[in-house]
């Protein structure tokens, strides 16, 4: 089964089509889907039109009587999901807005199927890239990421401000068994727990890996949600945070991380199997 969730704020009229190309999309694949829309407190018509879609497609709602943010909206959704799926089931969070094309859920999910945990949809990948953002933004955009590179290493990954990503339910329960609410920690900055997301995956030591993915922000029908001076600002919170993670619960995390990686994978870094994992 495959979830894809939905954070939705104010997108009326993005969500009637993109929910039809998800449909098309895995139904041609012959892939079991659900969506997860999760409406975060919305002042148009989000909350009727996503009821609507629900009639028509296997969609669920969750909602915010009030806007709380992408972190918070992001994190409810993975609750959601994490209660309802199986273990193996796949995860995939994309943006509303039709910058991503539902059509990268198929290699995701081929990913996922052979053996990692994480992927994630890349603009820095061979063969990725990026429509229709001007110069700046795309310098600030890749600034950020080498920032975020050079501070939290991990090998092979170039991306870390994308939210296109694919998970395994596992992975997500264990993350959210492990860190609780801090998951994603800094809910009201701005876009932060897009990239705090990764942070918690390194210090899982999650096998993750990214595949080429062309953000197509062309599409996009209206202006950009994100709040450029408080996202930068969450990702100085995130270094000054994270890059030795202090305190009680910075030693709890890291002794049930090592914990956990000693159940799921073997000696190359490869999963064991579920019983294993289980009975370990």
């Amino acid at each position: 089964m495959i979830w894809v969730l939905l954070p939705a704020y104010n997108e009326e009229e993005a969500l009637p089509p993109l929910v039809a190309r998800i449909d098309t999309t895995l139904r041609a694949a012959r892939l079991a889907y659900r969506v997860v829309v999760v409406n975060d407190g919305s002042k148009d018509k989000t909350a009727q039109v996503a009821a609507e879609l629900s009639a028509r497609f296997p969609v669920a709602v969750v909602a915010h009587r009030f806007n709380r943010g992408l972190g918070e909206t992001a994190r409810d959704g993975f609750e959601y999901i994490a209660e309802h799926a199986d273990p193996d089931d796949i995860v995939v969070r994309m943006d509303c807005d039709d910058t991503h094309d539902p059509n990268y859920i198929l290699e995701m999910a081929k990913k996922i199927e052979g053996g990692w945990e994480a992927v994630i949809a890349s603009r820095y990948q061979p063969g990725g890239g990026v429509v229709g953002l001007d110069a700046y933004r795309s310098f600030i955009s890749r600034c950020a990421n080498l920032l975020m590179k050079a501070c939290f290493p991990m090998r092979g990954i170039w991306e870390y401000t994308c939210g296109f990503r694919a998970y395994r339910v596992a992975l997500i329960q264990d993350a959210l068994r492990i860190f609780g609410n801090q998951f994603i920690d800094l809910k009201g900055m701005g876009f932060t727990g897009t990239v705090e997301k990764v942070i918690k995956l390194k210090m899982m030591r999650a096998r993750v890996t990214e595949i080429p993915f062309v953000l197509r922000y062309d599409r996009k029908p209206g202006q950009s949600k994100v709040v450029t001076s408080l996202t930068t600002l969450g990702y100085l919170v995130l270094i000054a945070k994270y890059v030795v993670p202090w305190g009680a619960s910075g030693e709890r995390w890291r002794r049930e991380c090592e914990e956990r990686a000693a159940r799921t994978y073997q000696a190359d870094g490869t999963l064991r199997s579920p019983a294993v994992r289980t009975t370990a």
